[in-house]
């Protein structure tokens, strides 16, 4: 038995041992984990998958092969009675997982707005799951709190916006956006809708809330969340560059001040969803300071590009905005998930949201920052530290270079576009995305629409890359995304490659 423990393999060793404990007659808790020993054999195994998934992520098809349903067939309808070997969990993993996911980490993945995660922050990853913070309050997460602080402040900084900014990280630009809007609507407490809401009140009139024709679906979901419904968004129309049109915007608000309806906020978008527009935040910004209406900026995705000197202009007018939203893992290779909402107003948005219990009062009182002030969660994910070994890895010259790189690819891919018979681009290439689509001669505008649909289709298929779509104007677009850090020319050069073959596939 000696001999043979001691030609074992680590995974039999640790379920060797772990048989002889439960053979003792049971376990305490803490001798259910794994010993350090066994945590740094198994540890090595995962970084070096990590490690060899970085290397050749294109190894796999961008967009799975499996049917709805299929992956969970694959699973025990029910959890073991009894703890499982690591080496048997590992190698299911291996089996099951990479092949039924959708590999973000892809060069070819070119849909959506395409993110990336980046060494250093799967690594902080790491460490934060380890050091396992809930970082509520000052004193549960010290560390996590104040770094948060810190990192905003930097990202305030590379972006030129106000350095008297308050900034926290949540998981995504709808939760911001959610956020932002709790703090418009508290932004009138003589409404007292903190303390006595809206349902049944006829002494609170409705609350609207304006966004472009192209702004984010949150907008929607946040109206429907605070209690003013989708009738509470008026969506405003656009000029010929897809931006809000700020006389529609004021002939809005007039007409609901004399309807009897109450301007709450304005949502302005730099870099919408679909096309990447950037809506004249300083004209929209001297209506809400004019009227009195709290001023959102969603730069979720094209914020980062401000990095760049010569794409400073971007956020021309975000300096009067009561919050802004950016999302450090939409274009700064922070993995996912890392949304900043920056306020002009914090003791607003902490009057939306701060209750504080017995159980959570502190010592020290109002002299510290506690994250829980200032959203639904309680429970708060050490985020920040991806941020800051992203930012101390990369550098602003590194981010600028790669996000310049990026745009580069994006305009090259809408040169080859323009200058391709039977294709047409249906946006402008402010940053990188792309919307553009094929048109054969002969076919109706609902037969053109199918047609990409069905391209777009065959496109996918392939496995090389991962396109998605949008509609612009009512027309059915292809869109095509740069953002992920592993993307080169020659996968943009196959990406249209391929959709000029199955273009002209019968």
């Amino acid at each position: 038995m000696a001999e043979r423990a001691e030609g074992a393999t680590m995974a039999e060793r640790v379920e060797g041992a772990a048989m002889a404990e439960r053979a003792d007659g049971g376990l305490g808790a803490s001798r259910l984990d794994m010993d350090s020993e066994a945590f740094r054999h198994w540890g090595r195994e995962v970084i070096d998958r990590v490690a060899a998934y970085l290397e050749r992520p294109e190894s796999w098809r961008v967009l799975p092969d499996v049917r709805p349903g299929e992956f969970a067939a694959a699973l025990p309808a029910t959890a073991p009675a009894e703890g499982e070997p690591f080496e048997r969990i590992l190698a299911d993993y291996d089996r099951l997982v990479p092949r039924a996911t959708t590999h973000w980490n892809h060069p070819g993945f070119m849909a959506y707005f395409a993110v990336s995660a980046t060494g250093a922050g799967i690594l902080a990853e790491t460490l934060s799951a380890a050091l396992n913070v809930n970082a509520m309050l000052w004193r549960t997460g010290p560390a996590a709190t104040e770094l948060e602080q810190v990192t905003a402040g930097w990202v305030l900084g590379l972006l030129g916006l106000p350095e008297a900014w308050d900034g926290t990280i949540n998981d995504t630009a709808s939760t911001s956006t959610l956020y932002a809007l709790a703090a418009a609507r508290e932004a009138w407490p003589e409404l007292e809708i903190r303390e006595r809401g809206l349902a049944g009140r006829s002494d609170v009139p409705r609350l609207r809330i304006y966004c472009s024709e192209e702004a984010h679906s949150s907008v929607d979901k946040a109206a429907v969340a605070l209690g003013l419904g989708l009738e509470g968004v008026t969506r405003v129309s656009t000029d010929d560059e897809l931006r809000m049109d700020p006389a529609a915007l004021e002939r809005a608000i007039a007409g609901d001040r004399k309807a009897g309806v109450m301007p709450m906020a304005v949502v302005a978008t730099v870099g919408t969803t679909s096309t990447t527009s950037v809506d004249p935040v300083a004209a929209i910004g001297e209506i809400c300071r004019r009227e009195g209406i709290w001023l959102h900026v969603d730069t979720a995705y094209a914020g980062p590009a401000a990095v760049l000197p010569e794409m400073r202009w971007i956020l021309d007018g975000c300096e009067l905005a009561d919050s802004l939203v950016v999302n450090p893992h939409k274009w700064m290779f922070v993995p996912i998930d890392c949304s900043l909402l920056y306020t002009s107003k914090p003791e607003v948005l902490e009057r939306a949201f701060s209750i504080v219990p017995a159980y959570l009062t502190t010592s020290e009182g109002q002299g510290v920052k506690n994250l829980m002030d200032q959203g639904i969660s309680l429970g708060r994910r050490f985020r920040a530290l991806k941020l800051w070994f992203v930012l101390r890895a990369f550098g602003a010259s590194g981010i600028a270079s790669v996000l310049r790189e990026q745009m580069r690819l994006a305009r090259l891919f809408a040169d080859w576009v323009d200058r391709e018979a039977g294709f047409e681009r249906l946006a402008a290439v402010p940053f990188s995305v792309v919307n553009f689509r094929h048109r054969p001669p002969g076919l109706t505008d609902g037969e053109v629409d199918a047609w990409n649909a069905a391209l777009l289709e065959r496109v996918n298929a392939s496995g090389e890359v991962f396109l998605s779509h949008t509609r612009i104007r009512g027309r059915f677009a292809l869109h095509l995304a740069i953002g992920n850090i592993r993307t080169e020319e020659k996968h943009v050069r196959r990406a249209w490659q391929l959709v000029k073959t199955f273009a002209a596939a019968d």
